[in-house]
C-alpha cells in the first residue's frame, strides 16, 4: 500500500504531539495574558490603596501617615480573610505547591475556580502590601488554564502533565521575561523531566509568552545593573562561603513562614482575624522599613546597585524574612521567589561588602555578591537551582558570573536539601501529609496500600504439626512457605524451604519428632493491610523471605494474608513503565 502525501498529512494532524504543539501555543498566549491581568490587578488596587500604583512602592509609602501605614494591610488582611472562609473550599489560597500536587496525585486537574480565586486573593495581598512574590500566583494561574484546556481536551496523563508544564513556562517567562529559563523551571519542578515530547511544547509555550510580554513591556531585564566581573579566581572560596551563608537564610526564611503558621493554629487564631493579624504586623515592620512591602523589588533593585550601607542590608534581610512570615504564615496569598531574590540580594551584598574590605585589590565589586546570594536563597527556597541560575541571568542580563552564581546556587541547594531535607515546595506538601520524594514511580508506590496487592489465601500450618503433616503439605506447596497460627489465627512465626531443608535432607532421627512451632522462625517483618506498597518494598529489601506476614494489628498479630515478593516487584515495575511513559 503507497502511503500518499495526504495520508502522511493527515496522521500528522491527528498525532498527540501535534496536538500539544497547537495548545501549547494556544496556553502560552493565554497565561501570559493573564499574567499581564494580574499584574495589572495589582497595580489597579495599589492605586487604589496607596494611592500609587508603581513597583517602587517604598518611596511612596515612606511619605503617606503610620497610621494608613498599618491601616492598609490590616484592611488587605481582612478582605483576604473573608476570601478564604467565603470563596476557598478548603481554607486558603492556592499557588505552586498545589500545582505540584495536582500533577502528582490528581491528574494534573486543577479547579479553575481555585484558580481564580488564587489570583485574586494574591493580587489583593500584593497591592495592600503583603510581602510575599506575585510569581507563584502567576505560576498556578498558567497551570490553571492548561489543567481547564486538558480537561477539555480529553488529554491522557502524560499529555496533560506536559500542557501544565506550557503554562507554567509561559507565565514564568511572561513574568520575567526569561525565556530559556520559563523552559527549564516548568520541566524542573512540575513535569519532573527533561524528555523531548514535553520540551517542545514547553518551549513553545514560553517563546510565546515572551513574545507577549516583550510586546507589552518591551525588552528590558527585571533589575538593571552595572556590569561586573569577577575579578580573581582566589574569591572562589569566598562565593562557596556564600553559598553556606545563603543556605542559612534560606532555611530560615522557609521555617520563619512555617513558624507563624504553627503560631496561628496553636492560638487557634480565626481564619477572617489572622490575615488581619499579619498585615497589622507587616505595616508595623513597614514603619521603619516600607521597602519590604509588595514584591520588593524596588530595595532589591538598590542592593544589587550598591545603593545601600552594610548595617541596613543586614536589617532589611531580617525585616524581609520576618514581614514574609507574617504575610505567608497567616494566610495571605502570593509566593516566595521576590521575597527570596530580596533577601539574597540583601544578605550577598552584606556579604560582599564584609569579604571585599580584606583584599580589596584583588575582590569584584560587593554588589557580584548580592547577584550571586540572590540566586542561591532563590535556588534553595524553590529547590530549582537550575531554572534559579537561568533566571538570575536573565533578570540581570549579565552571564560575565556565570561560575560565582554556579557555586553559590549550587552550594545553598546541596546543603538546604541535604540539611533541611527539603525545597520550601515540598515542605509545604510534606506538612499536608503528602511526601513526593523519590519521584513520580515511587509516589504511586506510596499511594497504593498492600491491600490491593496481598493474596488472602496462604499455607499455614498449626503449631503442633508434626514432620510427616509438614513433608505431606509440601506436595500442595512445594516453595515451602509456610505460616505458623494458632488456633486463633494468631502469628507464631514462618517456616521457609530454607528452614526445611536440613530436616528433609538430614539423617538424624530425632529431626522427625519436631513440630511447626519447633521450626517456626519468629519473624522480624509484618505488614498491615493500610501500610504502603513503599514501606513494603523497604521492609522486602531488609527481610531474608520472598514473602511477608499481613496482620490486622501490631497488637493482635492475627495474620488476614501475605504478601509476595513476586507481587510487589510487579507493582513496582508498573509504577516505573508509567513513569517512564510520561517521560517518552
Amino acid at each position: 500500500m503507497v502511503t500518499t502525501t495526504t495520508d502522511r498529512l493527515i496522521r500528522l494532524v491527528r498525532n498527540e504531539q501535534t496536538t500539544l504543539a497547537g495548545l501549547a501555543v494556544l496556553i502560552g498566549l493565554a497565561a501570559s495574558l493573564g499574567c499581564i491581568a494580574f499584574r495589572h490587578l495589582i497595580a489597579g488596587t495599589q492605586l487604589a490603596t496607596w494611592g500609587a500604583a508603581t513597583e517602587r512602592l517604598a518611596s511612596h509609602v515612606a511619605e503617606l501617615p503610620w497610621w494608613l501605614i498599618l491601616l492598609i494591610p490590616a484592611g488587605g488582611g481582612l478582605v483576604i480573610g473573608m476570601i478564604r472562609r467565603y470563596l476557598c473550599h478548603d481554607g486558603r489560597l492556592h499557588a505552586v505547591a498545589d500545582v505540584v500536587e495536582a500533577t502528582a496525585l490528581r491528574g494534573g486537574r486543577i479547579r479553575l475556580r481555585d484558580g481564580l480565586v488564587a489570583a485574586a486573593g494574591s493580587a489583593l495581598t500584593l497591592g495592600t502590601g503583603g510581602s510575599a512574590g506575585r510569581e507563584g500566583p502567576v505560576v498556578h494561574l498558567g497551570a490553571t488554564m492548561a489543567s481547564l484546556a486538558a480537561q477539555k481536551f480529553g488529554l491522557r496523563r502524560s499529555a496533560t502533565m506536559t500542557l501544565l508544564g506550557c503554562g507554567v513556562a509561559a507565565a514564568v517567562a511572561t513574568s520575567f521575561n526569561a525565556p530559556i529559563a520559563g523552559v527549564f523551571f516548568a520541566l524542573e519542578v512540575v513535569v519532573g523531566h527533561y524528555g523531548l515530547s514535553a520540551f517542545a511544547p514547553v518551549v513553545l509555550a514560553s517563546v510565546v509568552g515572551t513574545i507577549v510580554t516583550r510586546i507589552h513591556y518591551g525588552d528590558f531585564p527585571a533589575f538593571i545593573v552595572s556590569d561586573h566581573a569577577i575579578v580573581s579566581f582566589w574569591e572562589i572560596p569566598a562565593f562557596g562561603i556564600l553559598g553556606v551563608v545563603a543556605a542559612v537564610a534560606a532555611w530560615v526564611l522557609m521555617r520563619s513562614i512555617f513558624v507563624v503558621q504553627d503560631c496561628v493554629e496553636r492560638l487557634k487564631i480565626p481564619m477572617i482575624a489572622a490575615p488581619v493579624t499579619g498585615g497589622l504586623l507587616v505595616g508595623g515592620i513597614a514603619l521603619s522599613f516600607p521597602q519590604v512591602l509588595g514584591v520588593g523589588y524596588e530595595g532589591t533593585d538598590l542592593a544589587l546597585n550598591g545603593g545601600l550601607a552594610l548595617s541596613f542590608m543586614i536589617a532589611l534581610a531580617i525585616a524581609k524574612i520576618a514581614a514574609t512570615a507574617f504575610t505567608l504564615g497567616c494566610g495571605f496569598g502570593g509566593g516566595v521567589f521576590s521575597p527570596s531574590l530580596f533577601v539574597g540580594a540583601m544578605v550577598g551584598g552584606a556579604y560582599g561588602l564584609i569579604a571585599t574590605s580584606f583584599m580589596p585589590e584583588m575582590a569584584s565589586h560587593h554588589t557580584v555578591y548580592a547577584i550571586v546570594g540572590m540566586a542561591a536563597v532563590a535556588g534553595a527556597v524553590l529547590g530549582a537551582p537550575i531554572s534559579t541560575i537561568l533566571i538570575v541571568f536573565e533578570l540581570t542580563a549579565n552571564f560575565d558570573l556565570t561560575i560565582a552564581v554556579m557555586i553559590g546556587t549550587a552550594l545553598a541547594s546541596l546543603l538546604v536539601n541535604h540539611v533541611g531535607g527539603r525545597s520550601f515546595f515540598q515542605w509545604v506538601l510534606e506538612r499536608r501529609g503528602i511526601d513526593l520524594s523519590g519521584g513520580h514511580a515511587h509516589h504511586l508506590l506510596r499511594s497504593q496500600a498492600v491491600s490491593t496487592i496481598m493474596s488472602p489465601a496462604f499455607a499455614s500450618l498449626a503449631p503442633a504439626d508434626t514432620f510427616d503433616t509438614i513433608r505431606t503439605r509440601l506436595y500442595d506447596h512445594p516453595n515451602g512457605n509456610f505460616v505458623v497460627v494458632d488456633d486463633n489465627g494468631i502469628l507464631v512465626g514462618v517456616v521457609t524451604m530454607e528452614d526445611l531443608r536440613s530436616v528433609l535432607f538430614g539423617d538424624a532421627e530425632e529431626d522427625r519428632d519436631l513440630t511447626a512451632a519447633d521450626l517456626a522462625r519468629r519473624t522480624g517483618h509484618v505488614l498491615m493491610a493500610d501500610d504502603t506498597l513503599a514501606s513494603a518494598l523497604e521492609a522486602m529489601e531488609v527481610c531474608d523471605d520472598d514473602f511477608i506476614p499481613v496482620v490486622d494489628g501490631l497488637e493482635t498479630s492475627k495474620v488476614t494474608g501475605i504478601l509476595t515478593q513476586r507481587s510487589l516487584v510487579k507493582a513496582h515495575n508498573r509504577a516505573l513503565t508509567e513513569a517512564a511513559a510520561e517521560r517518552a
